[in-house]
């Protein structure tokens, strides 16, 4: 009879030095996924609170004393022979200065070099999550049933003052300017915006703009149909989407839907316990769809999500 797979909590630090590097362990040929990089910290002890067991793990990894900030996300992460949580905090301040106690590596990097970084599958939604927006907008759709192209426009422009940085523009009923109106969006945008395309790979690789697949052609595509230059991201609604979402090489997924939602209203929701249980069978950054609003982001990331995807509950009135 196999044995129980083992829970595991797991506390890691974000530490940041004066330049805005991040400070990264590699674990030593002694341990588990040898050679790859990680956040320091390790495990809480029962009895432990999470801010006790990481300045315990900083100071015997690396010799420091932390003061432990705010807390970023927890990160559940399946492996064979356990179930790993992966709680990750801020750290605001340390004494000493860092070395490897235990005979690891450690180095700084730039934050946007963190993907260049072999890692174990938990750590890798930390660094989207550090690096990308907590937002994803999704568009509403232009013509029939929908707002028209000025109002869509106008709309469209508010969320981009507002701050959103990554949306996905999403076509209506075949609207017949759908393209001049994507080509307007991007190339008049002075803001940094990371824009997506639904589906359509041929005007977003014409456009140098990302694409958002359907999850109906995950199954179709037998590479990355963009360069690494340009954001791929898919639909998922099951494990298997997801599992190929991954292989592909997709930058992140946005699976749900979570709760009910309007735009969707025979889609059976999931729930948050469901959405965690399928975020820990791969490593893909993950936004949580359905019925989500800004004031679910916490409560996304609890779950491991790297923030929320929407359509009105991000959409300009």
């Amino acid at each position: 009879m196999p044995s129980p797979t083992r829970s595991i909590h797991v506390v890691a630090g974000v530490i940041t030095d004066a330049r805005g590097r991040i400070l990264l362990n590699r674990r030593t040929d002694n341990r588990d996924m040898a050679g790859l990089w990680e956040f320091p910290g390790g495990k809480r002890e029962p009895g432990e609170s999470s801010e006790q067991a990481l300045v315990r793990e900083l100071r015997e990894e690396l010799g420091i004393e932390a003061d432990v900030g705010n807390w970023i996300m927890d990160v559940p992460q399946r492996y064979p022979d356990k179930h790993l949580v992966l709680e990750v905090r801020h750290i605001r301040s340390w004494k000493g200065s860092p070395r490897g106690r235990e005979g690891q590596a450690i180095t700084w990097v730039a934050p946007e070099k963190l993907g260049r970084y072999s890692m174990p599958p938990a750590d890798l939604p930390v660094v989207a999550a550090l690096r990308h927006p907590d937002r994803y907008l999704i568009t509403p759709a232009v013509g029939a049933n929908a707002v028209d192209a000025l109002q869509w426009q106008q709309q469209l422009q508010r969320a981009v003052d507002s701050g959103l940085q990554r949306i996905q523009l999403r076509p209506g009923q075949d609207h017949p300017e759908w393209a001049a109106l994507v080509a307007d969006a991007v190339k008049g945008q002075r803001r940094p915006v990371q824009w997506l395309l639904n589906r359509d790979i041929a005007l977003a690789r014409e456009l140098g703009i990302g694409v958002h697949l359907g999850s109906e052609q995950l199954h179709t595509l037998a590479a990355r149909p963009l360069p690494a230059d340009q954001l791929v991201a898919a639909s998922c609604h099951d494990l298997p989407a997801l599992q190929a979402a991954q292989r592909l090489g997709c930058d992140f997924a946005v699976l749900g839907p979570v709760q009910a939602t309007a735009s969707h209203p025979g889609a059976v929701p999931m729930g948050w316990e469901a959405f965690a249980a399928l975020r820990a069978q791969v490593s893909l950054p993950i936004y949580a769809l359905g019925g989500l609003g800004v004031d679910d982001i916490t409560t996304a990331r609890r779950n491991g999500a790297q923030g929320i995807a929407a359509i009105s509950g991000l959409w300009p009135a």
